[in-house]
């Protein structure tokens, strides 16, 4: 699985990082980036939260075949 973060629709909410910090991470101006290329198994579900909770839907996720 891997997450990304649309820089043109994310609007700093920080929703994502407040609920996966470890997938996550915020630049000087509030704006969410992904941290990491392919979410390990354990932070999924975290993934998959951080998704249904962003607000300006900026966050999507490519799952693994």
């Amino acid at each position: 699985m891997r997450v990304s973060v649309d820089p043109d629709l994310c609007q700093g909410h920080n929703r994502c990082y407040a609920l996966a910090p470890e997938l996550f991470e915020i630049d000087d101006f509030g704006q969410s980036t992904a941290r990491v290329d392919n979410v390990p198994p354990e932070l999924q579900d975290k993934a998959r939260l951080a998704v249904a909770n962003c607000p300006e839907f900026a966050i999507s996720i490519e799952e693994d075949e």
